[in-house]
């Protein structure tokens, strides 16, 4: 089996709609797909109406949370997407997306770079807005030559010059809501240091404490070297491993299925969910 546990369509900051996410995963030979859009589950309805035979759809989210300062993201499978308490703290995080946004925008203006609020709308179209789509406009405006090229100190990066700090829920809440609406949490890219500070080793056996099911491993932003040492940090903590593409369809150089899960992690996931089931595909629209 060939599981996919972190991509991203048009809901939040992917390029892909949720019905051509699913059929560009079957096209790419996976067997397991989790949607797992920026703090939104907008595009489950539609995934699942095109899911192709022979393809499993995990229902997700990423989440965003800050500890200690820290941005991190927790990845959220198989939760009860209904369920209040956590549908309240998402759309706290989600109505907080545009003003950071414009205050982005206008950190931007103040350096020079005439970003506009409407160039940054249509390059969201109607997904929840993120840095990647203001990202996007500096490459449209010849700033930077990539998306991740924006995501440095001179820009976008955390603490970067025209960063702007967004409503972000404590890692110790996410787990304990997601928990509660039945669901799985994963560490997203816990050592991707290109991307600002990451946490420390110490908090992270905090979050295990709480109630983390896992870390994502393998991903595009970790070397080998911290894949290592963040596999023998799952090990000590009794963690599960995953791996996944953080597939963003054209806004990231990465491809559906470039890393993956083992098939008995994604077992034991499911397993563990209570809130949601993966839906099998029966042949989608």
């Amino acid at each position: 089996m060939r599981i996919d546990l972190h991509c991203h369509s048009t809901a939040s900051d992917g390029t892909d709609t949720p019905a051509e996410l699913v059929r560009n995963a079957a096209a790419a030979g996976l067997d397991v797909v989790a949607l797992t859009d920026h703090d939104t589950t907008r595009g489950y309805a539609e995934a699942i109406a095109a899911l192709p035979a022979g393809l499993t759809l995990v229902t997700g989210a990423e989440l965003s949370c800050r500890i200690d300062g820290i941005s991190m993201h927790l990845l959220a499978y198989l939760f009860d997407p209904e369920e209040p308490a956590l549908l309240a703290e998402r759309e706290l995080v989600r109505d907080d997306r545009v003003p950071r946004a414009k205050g982005m925008i206008a950190k931007l203006a103040a350096l020079g770079v005439p970003v506009t609020w409407d160039q940054v709308e249509r390059i969201a179209a109607g997904g929840s807005v993120g840095r990647p789509h203001v990202a996007t406009a500096l490459v449209e405006l010849g700033v930077v030559p990539t998306v991740s090229d924006a995501f440095t100190e001179d820009w976008l990066a955390d603490g970067g010059r025209a960063y702007v700090e967004k409503h972000e829920t404590d890692p110790f809440e996410a787990i304990r809501l997601v928990k509660n609406a039945g669901g799985v949490c994963v560490f997203a890219h816990p050592a991707a240091a290109k991307r600002g500070r990451t946490v420390p080793e110490s908090r992270i056996a905090e979050l295990a404490e709480a109630g983390l099911d896992g870390i994502e491993v393998d991903h595009m932003d970790h070397d080998a070297d911290a894949r290592d040492r963040l596999r023998t940090l799952a090990k000590d903590l009794d963690l599960l491993v995953t791996g996944s593409s953080d597939y963003h369809g054209s806004r990231k150089a990465v491809s559906l299925g470039a890393y993956t899960t083992d098939p008995e992690v994604y077992g034991e996931i499911t397993r563990r969910a209570t809130g949601a089931f993966p839906v099998p595909g029966t042949g989608g629209a």
